[in-house]
């Protein structure tokens, strides 16, 4: 007979844990921005922008907002994003990209949508143009 010691259970994983860690999160980053670059209502955003360290950035990002070890520390999101004229629907498009590129890697759901959850939730430091749609 066995019994269930609730004090000998792994901690919980995170979820950059669970998705492979920094390496998988790196995959995700990039393919997110091979979708948004190819997004013509959002390419002219990146015109000029050093892509490089743009997606480090962005590693960090999803890595903090995942669990992970790394910690974002570039500029906050509203200074960021500041005078770009970004709109509700562009954040939304964004967004999308950022579901497309976790659920290609064989990120989990409910991963998916923490993720994207945290990430919604920046809508307002990033967004200057509020949507049109009702």
């Amino acid at each position: 007979m066995t019994s269930l010691d609730v004090h000998s259970e792994p901690e919980a994983q995170s979820d950059y844990a669970a998705v492979g860690g920094g390496a998988a999160v790196s995959v995700v980053v990039n393919r997110f921005y091979e979708l948004v670059l190819a997004d013509d209502s959002l390419a002219h955003h990146f015109d000029g922008v050093e892509m490089a360290r743009l997606k480090r950035h962005q590693v960090a990002l999803v890595s903090q907002v995942m669990g992970g070890p790394v910690a974002y520390e570039g500029r906050d999101l509203r200074t960021a994003h500041e005078g770009k004229g970004i709109t509700g629907e562009q954040f939304g498009a964004v967004a999308g990209h950022l579901i497309a590129a976790l659920a290609e890697a064989g990120v989990p759901a409910e991963i998916i949508d923490r993720t994207v959850a945290a990430v919604a939730a920046t809508q307002p430091d990033v967004v200057e143009v509020p949507s049109t749609e009702a």
